[in-house]
């Protein structure tokens, strides 16, 4: 399966994480709670493309579009 960036996603698509490509910034990706095996929902992206609004584990999340650049979902 091909793997693309969290940022790719249009509203409403879900995904899986796989992994990410910043090793600095996945520390603080892993401890909001993004984690490898995780299903992932787009929930609302802004008009200019930052922030995104994502569903995870039941709560909303909002990652700057470089983090969600960095994580790599299937």
């Amino acid at each position: 399966m091909k793997l693309r960036k969290l940022s790719d996603l249009q509203p409403g698509m879900k995904a899986i994480i796989d992994s990410f490509t910043d090793e600095e910034l996945s520390i603080r990706l892993l401890e909001m709670g993004c984690l490898p095996g995780e299903e992932v929902e787009i929930a609302h992206i802004a008009p200019l493309g930052d922030p995104i609004a994502i569903h995870l584990y039941g709560h909303k999340l909002s990652l700057r579009k470089k983090e969600a650049e960095s994580i790599l979902v299937k």
